[in-house]
């Protein structure tokens, strides 16, 4: 290299250097001209006078709501819900408030800046979540094309194409959105379409759906035969999207009772275990096994055969031994042992609390609730109608006693929940009569409806509990007795207290017109709070109260 062009070069060196060095001092005396920070003009000032200006700028619209618009629906999102909070300095500074090597920012004192965002924090997790929520109300999931048989015929359900929200972009649209525009942020949406179009499912339904109805299969057992008709597998049956293709399913879990019966030999049907009682201590009746056919393994030998025609829809069953849903070592894990309460209830002569106690009775007699099971009255009990054994009686209906089916299934209910209270089971669920019945212990008793009201307690032990239920009926002159009992580990000593009566309240008159009105004595309305108490070793563990409140019963005229 020739001396003038060391120098040269050495020369240009320099200048860079100084011009560099210049740049790094003039950046961050004072803001690029045309430069705005979430709207707010700060051209030109200096860093403290811009962060002044820009806090005064935001102050009224740091709260407004960002609005989120998906087609004709709008949602707000407040800031102050999630904390949004602006950083002023780091704001300034972000747009040129502050002295950089950074040759892009160095560039803005000649060319200019820009538009800049607010730097803020936030609680990203809430406004995820609130982002999730909003989405769980927009989002229309794709549903992939399937046929059913709900009556023995099939019938199509077209695909439909999904549409989700997508929850990222939507967050970044909202925070960007901040202090940046007062226009509606639009939703990103994400189009989502099923594996398999609604021409396969056409196809299927001619291919694989109208064969498998097409008649019915025989069924081979032990040498014998047996026509299942189209009525009893059509329940279970399904053609659904499997890795792209339609294909043909079997719910081993929903073939019905008649496929089952059909493919055990004889009698020799599983029995689940069971308790009976013998002087007061509960004993376990063992479970049995039976001999059938293992319904996973039917329903996938059974799904070829539905794909044949003729005297070619048959197939041999293979019978195997059938374990019981509940097993004897089931229920000696559960240590059941004890009676832990037991309580009764006195009721007048009626033929039909006769029936529909002993009906309720009945089918909650041996119930067994698991640890952390929830024993449900309406759900055990189920609904209470003339098919299900239930005759009409008197209840309470809007504080007027009239006639409908069940009539006395509350004391049954109440009956219960004194069991469960004794027992130390946990109150999920458990309503009071409206008006207060005097044969019922005050503050301790239940009514159900179905569909409306429950009884609902909870098993919190490490042990099982079994109950047991009966009624000495009534008769004339003699009146009736509803009891249960409830076994398995005591683990407390419970006792009740009760506080004395208040907020009482005055019965008024009405007079009832139409057919089923009962005269009705008046009685005065209450509230009254009931204590449970529990007890380990004489000492107090635990201490529960709830309050009973009870509206005045009306004299009722019948007009």
């Amino acid at each position: 290299m020739k001396p003038w062009q060391y120098w040269s070069l050495s020369g240009l060196v320099i200048a860079v250097a100084a011009l560099y060095v210049g740049g790094w001092y003039l950046s961050g005396r004072s803001l690029p001209r045309d430069t705005t920070i979430a709207n707010v003009d700060v051209s030109s000032m200096t860093p403290a006078a811009a962060a002044k200006v820009l806090a005064e700028g935001i102050e009224t619209r740091a709260a407004a709501p960002i609005v989120v618009q998906h087609k004709e629906t709008k949602t707000e999102f407040l800031p102050t819900s999630f904390n949004f909070e602006v950083d002023i300095a780091q704001s300034v500074a972000q747009a040129g408030g502050e002295r950089s090597w950074y040759p892009k920012a160095m560039w803005r004192i000649v060319a200019g800046g820009g538009d800049f965002p607010p730097v803020f924090t936030a609680d990203n997790a809430e406004l995820r979540t609130a982002i999730m929520e909003m989405s769980a109300d927009v989002d229309v999931p794709v549903l992939e094309p399937s046929i059913t048989f709900p009556k023995g015929q099939p019938e199509v359900q077209a695909a439909r194409v999904g549409e989700v929200v997508d929850q990222t972009e939507a967050f970044n649209r909202v925070k960007a959105a901040y202090l940046m525009t007062t226009k509606p942020v639009t939703l990103p949406i994400e189009r989502i379409r099923p594996t398999v179009t609604s021409q396969d499912a056409q196809a299927a339904l001619e291919a694989i759906a109208k064969p498998a109805v097409s008649g019915p299969v025989t069924l081979v057992i032990a040498g014998k035969a047996v026509e299942l008709p189209v009525s009893v597998w059509a329940p279970a049956l399904s053609v659904e999207p499997v890795d792209g293709t339609m294909t043909a399913k079997l719910d081993p879990a929903k073939l019905t009772k008649p496929l089952l019966a059909a493919t055990k030999t004889g009698d020799n049907q599983p029995v689940n275990a069971s308790f009976k009682f013998e002087s007061g201590k509960p004993v376990i009746v063992p479970s049995k096994q039976g001999a059938g056919s293992d319904p996973i393994a039917l329903s996938s030998s059974l799904i070829p055969v539905l794909a044949k025609q003729g005297a070619e829809r048959k197939l041999a069953v293979q019978t195997t031994l059938i374990d019981p849903a509940f097993t004897t070592a089931d229920a000696e894990k559960l240590g059941i042992k004890e009676r832990v309460s037991s309580f009764k209830t006195n009721y007048p002569h009626a033929e039909y609390r006769n029936i529909n106690q002993s009906e309720a009775a009945r089918r909650i007699n041996g119930y067994v609730l698991k640890p952390g099971e929830t024993f449900s009255f309406n759900t055990v009990v189920g609904e209470r109608t003339a098919a299900n054994g239930f005759a009409k009686g008197f209840m309470i209906n809007s504080g007027v006693f009239t006639m409908d089916y069940g009539g006395g299934v509350s004391q049954v209910a109440t009956t219960t929940y004194n069991a469960a209270f004794f027992a130390g089971l946990d109150d999920v669920e458990h309503h009071p009569h409206s008006l207060y019945i005097s044969r019922y212990p005050v503050g301790r008793e239940a009514t159900v409806a179905y569909g409306k009201l429950d009884l609902r307690f909870k098993n919190p032990y490490d042990t099982g509990i079994v109950i047991r239920a009966w009624v000495d009926k009534s008769a004339p002159g003699r009146q009736g007795t509803m009891h249960v009992e409830m076994y398995g580990t005591k683990v407390y000593e419970i006792t009740a207290g009760q506080s004395a009566k208040r907020n009482f309240r005055t019965p008024g008159t009405r007079t009832v017109t139409g057919k089923g009105c009962s005269a009705q004595a008046p009685s005065a309305g209450f509230d009254i709070d009931i204590y449970r108490t529990f007890k380990q070793g004489g000492k107090v563990v635990r201490k529960e109260t709830v309050t009973a409140r009870y509206a005045a019963g009306d004299r009722i005229v019948c007009g």
